[in-house]
């Protein structure tokens, strides 16, 4: 079982792909040193007194973000105006694509302070 973000990205085969991951896993950790960093269902996460942030997953063609719902619907448009596909649950960031730090920022932040008072991992 995958204990680590590193242990999770030596499982990436190809180069190019687990740089990518592990670049977008390390600015966020830089740009908020206070998360925790699991590894839960097998996919890489970050969490804030043990409730859910933001977790990614690998797939053939792209990276899954996953925020939650509420994140989802609240950055939606820019999450469409950046390019990215989306479902209620996540958006997705092509192999190909730029990576929209500014974004992926913003919906931690906004994950951080909607869930201060939560108490449960999950909304």
């Amino acid at each position: 079982m995958v204990k680590s973000f590193e242990e999770f990205l030596a499982n990436i085969d190809d180069a190019e792909k687990r740089e990518k991951l592990r670049e977008i896993l390390s600015k966020i950790k830089e740009n908020f040193p206070e998360l925790n960093e699991e590894i839960r269902w097998n996919q890489p996460m970050f969490t804030d007194h043990e409730t859910f942030i933001i977790a990614l997953s690998v797939a053939k063609a792209h990276i899954a973000v996953a925020p939650e719902t509420e994140a989802i619907a609240r950055f939606s448009s820019e999450i469409e105006k950046a390019g990215y596909s989306h479902t209620k649950g996540i958006f997705r960031i092509k192999w190909s694509d730029k990576v929209d730090y500014d974004l992926i920022y913003r919906i931690v932040a906004y994950n951080i302070e909607s869930k201060k008072g939560t108490k449960s991992f999950w909304r």
